[in-house]
């Protein structure tokens, strides 16, 4: 497995950093952030280091689409929301903190006092 001894995200993929995963396939994970944005702001992580979405490979984008979806259905079951956005820095430049890609899934709810970019 590709990882990199020095990232926050390998450690916890390899179980060097303990952290409850709330979701897990073959290539990735979902844990919650430890800086939430909302209650349920939650983290879709590859199990390889990849620095951005660019060095992810086509062939694992539908089983990533998979567990962001599953995650998201979660967030709206649970009713940590009533909507979510799915974001994703990518490099410094564009808010990238932790430089393993991984997707930002944030609860949403009306009037919230949540910002958005676009």
């Amino acid at each position: 497995m590709i990882t990199d001894k020095n990232c926050i995200f390998c450690k916890i993929a390899q179980d060097e950093i303990k952290n409850e995963k709330l979701a897990e396939t073959n290539n990735f994970f979902a844990i919650l952030d430890i800086h939430p944005k909302a209650k349920g702001h939650t983290l879709i992580i590859p199990k390889k280091h990849f620095g951005t979405l660019l060095d992810i490979p086509n062939t694992l984008g539908q089983e990533l689409l998979e567990i962001t979806k599953q995650i998201s259905s979660n967030i709206l079951d649970k009713k940590q929301g009533n909507g979510f956005n799915v974001i994703m820095n990518n490099l410094a430049c564009a808010g990238q903190v932790v430089m393993h890609a991984h997707l930002h899934i944030i609860p949403r709810k009306e009037n919230d006092g949540l910002k958005s970019i676009v």
